[in-house]
């Protein structure tokens, strides 16, 4: 019986230094938790720099992309990500309104003025009666593009509709047939439309070139609300690594990045 008791305790020596280091294996794996960042396509090669060099200080990056404004939200809210960075401040209020969500930004990253593209004429000036314009159907996008439109003096909007619709049109001398389709069509709809409104994430997927910009949104106090931002849950609003990662952002090699790649269609917010 000693003799049984005196194998066992040894077995139990050479066992205890191989039970810490799975240990320790374990508590190392859950500190380097992935954390899943929606984004646009677009923004994929904006991105991809800042996974590599945060993946060297032990923070690892998953970029999940998508096609559309209404996914990365819901996608936030039922925790398939950990952070988005696709919208501005007011889309993400308006966001909360409807859904009733508490979606918050953690930081800036650009400016996009929106814009009207056209392929057929070369200004606003050159529209003509009858014209069809297409918009973002989106609803923060639709009431935006058409305050594009009232500045650029084409249309005239209910000034006491905080998100107006085509419906709101109090004014359209030109009688512009005015269509709202998927922001991500409105590249496409250029081919039938005399212009189009367009998403500057999704000019620059369509490699619209600026040439074909003929009014764009001025930057001022008014377009505040549209800078960019990167979101998470409240719950998750003072989380270090969250901070890390907005921080790796804001950097002097994103500016880099944004001038190469957009072309100036983005204007860093931070």
């Amino acid at each position: 019986m000693k003799k049984s008791f005196k194998h066992f305790s040894w077995l139990l020596l050479l066992l205890i230094p191989l039970l810490i280091v799975a240990g320790c294996g374990k508590s190392s794996s859950s500190s380097n938790k992935t954390v899943k960042i929606g984004i646009m396509g677009s923004d994929e090669k904006i991105w991809k720099p800042i996974q590599s060099k945060l993946k060297k200080q032990g923070i690892n990056i998953k970029l999940v992309t998508f096609t559309d404004y209404n996914q990365p939200n819901a996608a936030l809210t039922n925790h398939e990500i950990d952070l988005n960075s696709f919208q501005h401040t007011y889309f993400m209020d308006q966001w909360n309104k409807a859904h009733k969500s508490n979606i918050v930004s953690i930081g800036k990253t650009v400016r996009a003025p929106l814009r009207l593209y056209s392929k057929k004429v070369k200004s606003v000036s050159a529209i003509k009666k009858g014209d069809q314009i297409t918009i973002p159907n989106d609803s923060t996008n639709e009431g935006r593009a058409l305050h594009l439109l009232q500045s650029a003096g084409l249309i005239k909007v209910d000034s006491k509709v905080e998100l107006p619709t085509p419906k709101n049109i109090t004014e359209n001398k030109l009688k512009l047939k005015i269509t709202a389709v998927d922001a991500a069509q409105t590249p496409r709809s250029l081919s039938d439309a005399t212009g189009a409104v367009i998403n500057n994430e999704f000019a620059a997927e369509a490699k619209l070139p600026n040439k074909e910009t003929i009014f764009k949104e001025k930057i001022n106090k008014a377009s505040i609300p549209y800078i960019n931002i990167i979101a998470t849950n409240k719950s998750d609003k003072n989380n270090k690594t969250y901070k890390k990662i907005v921080k790796a952002y804001q950097t002097e090699a994103t500016k880099k990045l944004l001038k190469k790649y957009y072309h100036g269609l983005t204007i860093p917010a931070w």
